[in-house]
């Protein structure tokens, strides 16, 4: 099986390895806009933390800038541009998104398989937005950033790591260069001075590149519904985990270290829950009757507006909010470093036309 994946990887390579060239040519079209576009990326399948860096840019720079949000919504039934509403179901606009906007109901967030069009559009529906954050935009070269801040997962270092589907690349390991900055999440926070200096090494390979590291703080735990006669929960009691993300094992080992774990219900990143997974979950309950069920804030998000849950499984359902915290690294100012990046001016070299002429393309 391994020399199949061998050969199947080296064939994806090639082939993402040629489109970026096309882009590099010139033969392929990447267009720039006359707004600041930070992409959130990475280059490996499965969660390293991005829409939590989202949220940190969000509360970091909301004083100095009108933000959007533009993400590709996956996994939800709409198609084409859509704006985020607070009332949406995550069906309609995919499970972070509507995270998002729930968060900070203030920001425009819109989902959108085609980044350049959706640019447009922001642009001419809000013309009060100065900054557009674009969550995991790293692989859509059609849209030029202007600021590339990529994430990676020190639980998971890519140095040793293959392309799909031998391993978990999705992009070349080159296309790091391109990263102005770097964060890797999911870091201890007993991480020693020596293994940031190595992790700088290997990484920054241009002068303009930094790096910063992060640590998911957990924040006190929520209940997913409201009970006035709810009692409160202790640390150390039993708990059921519930977790469809990309990477589950920080919020298992977080949770193991808070909770006594009698039972786990595991899925894949985007999973749709369904009335057999309540069942499953029911059944666990009533094995371990004193337990709550704790799952992710990502998975709460699935289940909130849940209406036909049994009363005993809604007052289990508590969920694990977090926050994305920097550590102290060899590289200093994580925020001046953005918005210097932001706002450094230089002239544009790739092919740039007007918001109104892009949507005439696309409509062509």
């Amino acid at each position: 099986m391994k020399p199949i994946l061998t050969i199947l990887s080296w064939i994806y390579g090639a082939a993402i390895s040629i489109r970026h060239r096309l882009y590099n040519w010139g033969i392929l079209r990447s267009y720039s806009f006359d707004i600041p576009v930070v992409c959130i990326g990475n280059i490996t399948v499965g969660g390293t933390g991005k829409t939590p860096m989202a949220e940190m840019l969000i509360e970091g720079l909301a004083e100095r800038y009108t933000i959007a949000i533009l993400s590709r919504g996956y996994g939800r039934s709409t198609k084409g541009y859509y704006e985020v509403q607070t009332t949406d179901n995550y069906l309609q606009v995919g499970d972070e998104p509507l995270q998002i906007k729930l968060k900070f109901p203030e920001t425009v967030v819109v989902v959108s398989e085609n980044r350049v069009e959706a640019i447009a559009r922001i642009r001419k529906e809000h013309p009060e937005v100065n900054l557009i954050i674009m969550d995991d935009g790293f692989q859509h070269r059609k849209v030029k950033a202007k600021v590339n801040i990529i994430i990676l997962d020190a639980t998971r270092p890519v140095e040793n790591d293959h392309l799909l589907p031998r391993g978990r690349l999705r992009d070349l390991k080159s296309r790091l260069n391109k990263a102005h900055i770097f964060v890797v999440s999911k870091c201890s926070d007993q991480m020693s001075p020596l293994e940031r200096r190595l992790w700088r090494n290997k990484l920054c390979t241009v002068a303009y590149q930094k790096i910063f590291f992060s640590h998911i703080e957990p924040q006190p735990i929520e209940p997913l519904f409201y009970f006035e006669d709810r009692e409160e929960v202790d640390y150390g009691c039993q708990a059921i985990l519930v977790a469809g993300v990309g990477n589950p094992r920080p919020f298992i080992n977080e949770a193991q270290i808070r909770f006594n774990i009698v039972d786990k219900m595991i899925m894949l990143d985007h999973h749709v829950y369904n009335k057999q997974d309540m069942r499953q979950l029911s059944e666990m309950l009533a094995r371990h009757p004193r337990a709550i069920i704790l799952m992710t804030e990502k998975d709460a998000i699935k289940l909130f507006r849940a209406t036909s849950l049994p009363e005993p499984l809604r007052r289990a359902m508590y969920y694990q909010p977090i926050k994305t915290t920097l550590l102290e690294g060899p590289d200093k100012d994580f925020w001046g470093k953005v918005i210097d990046d932001i706002e450094f001016k230089y002239e544009e070299k790739a092919s740039k036309k007007s918001n109104k002429e892009i949507i005439l393309d696309e409509e062509r």
